[in-house]
């Protein structure tokens, strides 16, 4: 695994999280998408380093509108870069990991992602990023 590629952050009200975001950070949102097989809309931000990604539902039913339904806005999840997403998820497997989808799929910025059961991380929904070079 690399580094920490961003942290996921449920809201519930895109623009007014924005803005919030934009005076926090002092900088804009660098980037807005929707994602339609996940239901949501997210928008990123930089931070030194570091990305914070925003996601917001479009779908009541949706993973992030139950999640805000049952903890309320904040930290969803932690991803980190990886160099190659079917070696680290098949590595992870074999340590025991509860992988929630092992078929990487497309996800925002560019991303193959993949993501670990949170009962095995310590309530931690984790996810994997791989670059999309095309």
């Amino acid at each position: 695994m690399g580094k920490i590629e961003h942290l996921g952050i449920a809201v519930k009200d895109l623009e007014a999280s924005n803005n919030l975001y934009e005076k926090l950070l002092g900088t804009a949102s660098y980037k807005m998408e929707e994602v339609k097989t996940e239901n949501v809309i997210t928008s990123f931000f930089k931070a030194g380093e570091n990305k914070i990604e925003l996601l917001a539902a479009t779908d009541p039913e949706s993973a992030i509108a139950k999640f805000i339904d049952k903890r309320g806005e904040g930290i969803h999840h932690v991803a980190f870069a990886v160099e190659d997403i079917k070696k680290e998820l098949a590595r992870l497997e074999k340590e025991g990991f509860t992988i929630l989808n092992k078929e990487p799929k497309k996800g925002a910025d560019n991303k193959l992602v993949a993501f670990l059961h949170p009962k095995g991380t310590n309530g931690v929904l984790v996810e994997l990023c791989q670059e999309i070079n095309e």
